[in-house]
């Protein structure tokens, strides 16, 4: 009977559990139509947050150009007229040396060709007496180089010459003097001039003997003059007494006849003066003009052996010397070797300016302009360089580019000299921001409603929309300015959402 119960009880408990199971489960499987909405509809989006950064931003246009030296120009060797012949190069530079001012570029029959600097080529000799704006060119690379050539004034004159002496003796070389021939010219016109200084002199006491000449004939002319006026005086006495007292004819015709011939001996004697005196004068003129004739032949010979000694000074032979614009300058490639003549192109120099040679096609060309800023790299040889463009060509196909491209070229401002022959990458800002700005990515802007551009902004775990004025966009940024509120580095925007 206990035993019953016990069964009985514990029956009905385990129909009590069952039962409420059965009701839970029931009541868990049973929802609401909102409730199954909310628990069916896909979850809330989360924002996408980027930092706002300040930053530059260019727009780069993107080549590739070869280095090389700027400034090529081929150098000619000119003949000079002072020596007879063309000279044979005896010495060359080596390719890649540095010339500066007073350097000798090469030598020729054992004679230097120096290297100044100047914007006028040399075109003649430089000797005394020369002048112009060559001769002032050469008097200041003179000073530059030490050697006072005196005023700077575009004249060769001794001090000059003393300045070019001085400078090929401190250089090493034997100044380029006078010539056997200027020598043998200058012994000949002083042989010359001593001869007409005897000449002068001989004239000299020509005219001395001459003016004696003259006083002796006035004096011997005033004697026999005087004598003869002395006679005809007598005879005229004789004559008037005969006259006046009674003589015979025969007596006063005498007379008569006397007294006549007295007085043609008495202009005879001064006729004969005269003559004697206007020999002695036309004597006395002669020996004045050959006088002159010296003295002239004297002066003229005097010039003459001044010119020739100023001409026999130091010179500087046209090929002896070369202007270049600019120094220093590297030699970039000879076109003679030794044994050669020494004349025509001789080899070709640059400057110590590297240079890059790129090209753009047409619809990109318009976008660089002269004076732009280029970074020059190249990731791969550990390269990194700075340059500007230097010029842009007016039309396409020209520097050795085809029709389809325009050619440019940067000038390298400081880089290692092994970059020659490289090619290199170019990068050109064509615009830029100039400062740094504040930047989002080009994602975080939208456009309103209104047409108006727009941020929406984390400010508190709160999104607000921020109403901006777009600027220049570069590498997936664009330059931003707030219009109606503000905006600074490292706030939050939204650039998307993502599911969870």
């Amino acid at each position: 009977m206990g035993n019953k119960r016990t069964w009985t009880l514990f029956i009905v408990l385990l129909l009590m559990v069952l039962s409420g199971t059965v009701s839970w489960i029931a009541g868990s499987s049973i929802q609401s139509p909102e409730e199954a909405a909310a628990r069916t509809a896909p979850p809330e989006p989360s924002p996408i947050l980027v930092p706002v950064e300040e930053r530059v931003l260019s727009a780069d246009v993107v080549t590739r150009g070869t280095a090389r030296y700027g400034l090529p120009q081929t150098l000619h060797l000119v003949p000079s007229a002072l020596k007879k012949d063309v000279g044979v190069i005896t010495s060359l530079p080596q390719r890649n040396i540095q010339l500066a001012e007073g350097d000798v570029l090469l030598t020729a029959s054992g004679r230097p060709l120096f290297v100044l600097q100047g914007q006028s080529p040399v075109y003649r000799d430089f000797v005394p007496g020369a002048t112009g704006e060559d001769v002032r060119q050469l008097e200041e690379a003179l000073k530059r180089l030490g050697f006072s050539p005196g005023p700077i004034d575009g004249k060769y004159d001794e001090k000059t010459g003393a300045a070019v002496e001085r400078w090929y003796e401190a250089a090493g070389w034997q100044p380029f003097g006078a010539t056997p021939d200027q020598m043998a010219n200058i012994r000949a016109l002083e042989r010359e001039l001593a001869a007409a200084g005897n000449d002068s002199l001989a004239t000299q006491e020509a005219i001395s003997t001459a003016a004696a000449a003259i006083g002796g004939a006035v004096a011997d002319m005033d004697t026999n003059v005087s004598a003869a006026g002395a006679t005809v005086k007598e005879l005229q006495v004789i004559r008037d007494a005969l006259w006046k007292d009674w003589a015979p004819d025969e007596d006063r015709a005498v007379a008569d006849r006397n007294l006549e011939a007295a007085k043609v001996a008495e202009s005879s004697a001064r006729t004969a003066g005269y003559a004697t005196i206007r020999a002695a004068q036309d004597a006395h003129t002669a020996a004045e003009r050959q006088a002159r004739t010296a003295a002239d032949w004297i002066v003229q010979l005097t010039e003459e052996l001044e010119k020739a000694r100023v001409d026999a000074g130091t010179k500087v032979p046209l090929d002896e010397i070369i202007f270049l614009p600019a120094l220093p300058v590297r030699v970039e490639r000879l076109d003679v070797a030794v044994g050669d003549a020494a004349g025509g192109p001789i080899l070709v120099v640059t400057n110590n300016q590297l240079v890059l040679d790129s090209s753009l096609p047409l619809e990109e060309a318009p976008l660089v302009k002269p004076g732009m800023p280029v970074a020059i790299d190249e990731p791969d040889l550990g390269i990194r360089a700075t340059g500007t463009v230097s010029r842009v060509a007016a039309a396409p196909g020209t520097d050795g580019v085809d029709g389809f491209h325009i050619y440019f070229e940067t000038v390298v401002e400081e880089a290692p000299s092994s970059l020659e022959g490289f090619s290199l990458r170019l990068t050109i800002p064509v615009q830029t921001t100039g400062d740094a700005v504040l930047v989002v990515p080009v994602s975080a802007l939208s456009l309103s409603a209104d047409g108006t551009s727009q941020v929406r902004v984390e400010r508190n775990g709160i999104l607000e929309v921020l109403q901006v004025e777009p600027g220049l966009s570069a590498d997936g940024f664009v330059a931003v300015t707030p219009v109606d509120g503000t905006l600074e580095a490292g706030q939050l925007v939204v650039i998307g959402f993502e599911q969870p």
